[in-house]
């Protein structure tokens, strides 16, 4: 078939690969270069530099809704359109383009989880249990029918961890989705409405650190957290980010961090997380007890949130 692929971060990586071994991919579509770091410098997204790498055509378009998209998207006669992550929503022009119709690899078990950040949602409400759906898109957010759908247990992971498990499966569900799409085989089953839940896109104030949070809650928002929204503290007035805890039983009481030659522990309600893994603010990754040896603190010190 010829397929063109619709995707921005890595997790739309698998996919375009995947696709690229079967079909004929016929052009790349990816989000526009962003400036980053302090000189503001355009970095691409993951896709483009791996299109570009495997040879492909990229177009980096900053909306679909102009008349002149449709009209190169149809130039190019695609069967299909597999989207995967992409960041931009596809007008009724552009979803009628492709005979096959438009394809989305979706990282949850639809409907649960419609919307922008599924992963992090399944992990912040502690699902142990997730999954990937390919389905057929429609004008409505995440609302179209499935033709497969593959659990995937994510116990105890960490977002970017599920995350790429996640593409992985849903590249290969992919695959074989428009193997029975070219068969005339495939079999679309409708979403039930009345049980869809919606996945919006975290925020700092969704992952902030602060005492009166449970054990349970605060790994969570730990395991939850990416360079775009991170699980941050304010300890004795230190901003620091919080990539990898584990429980203590008992701990230090809610507020108040315990600290030792080898752990730091912040203390919750219900007993303590040690911080296995910090990144003060400035500077790189290192273990909590490093950290708290290189700030000199006290043997008792304070922690909250981050103003």
């Amino acid at each position: 078939m010829r397929a063109v692929l619709m995707g921005t971060p890595a997790f739309a990586l698998p996919s375009l690969r995947a696709l690229a071994a079967a079909h004929e991919v016929v052009k790349v579509y990816t989000r526009p270069d962003r400036p980053s770091g302090r000189g503001r410098t355009p970095v691409p997204p993951p896709v483009k530099s791996a299109a570009l790498d495997m040879g492909l055509s990229v177009h980096q378009p900053a909306t679909l809704r102009d008349p002149e998209e449709h009209d190169l998207l149809a130039a190019l006669r695609p069967d299909v359109v597999c989207v995967a992550a992409y960041g931009l929503i596809l007008p009724p022009e552009i979803l009628a383009v492709p005979r096959y119709g438009c394809i989305n690899v979706h990282a949850s078990l639809l409907p649960r989880y419609r919307g922008a950040a599924p992963v992090h949602r399944a992990i912040l409400a502690g699902d142990d249990l997730t999954g990937v759906s390919i389905m057929l898109m429609e004008e409505g957010l995440d609302t179209g029918p499935y033709a497969s759908q593959q659990e995937v247990p994510i116990r105890g992971m960490s977002v970017e961890d599920a995350t790429a498990l996640l593409a992985d499966v849903g590249a290969a569900a992919l695959i074989e989705v428009l193997g029975e799409v070219e068969a005339g085989t495939v079999v679309w089953t409708p979403q039930d409405d009345a049980t869809a839940t919606y996945a919006d896109k975290v925020t700092k104030d969704d992952l902030a650190l602060q005492p009166d949070l449970t054990v349970t809650e605060a790994l969570r928002r730990i395991r939850a957290s990416s360079p775009s929204a991170a699980s941050r503290a304010c300890i004795e007035g230190r901003t620091v980010t919080l990539l990898r805890g584990s429980p203590v039983l008992p701990g230090p009481p809610a507020g108040v961090a315990n600290v030792s030659r080898d752990s730091l522990v912040l203390g919750f309600t219900d007993g303590g997380v040690s911080v296995d893994e910090i990144r003060p603010e400035g500077k790189g990754c290192m273990d909590g007890a490093c950290f708290a040896r290189g700030a000199r603190f006290a043997d008792e010190v304070t922690w909250g949130p981050c103003p």
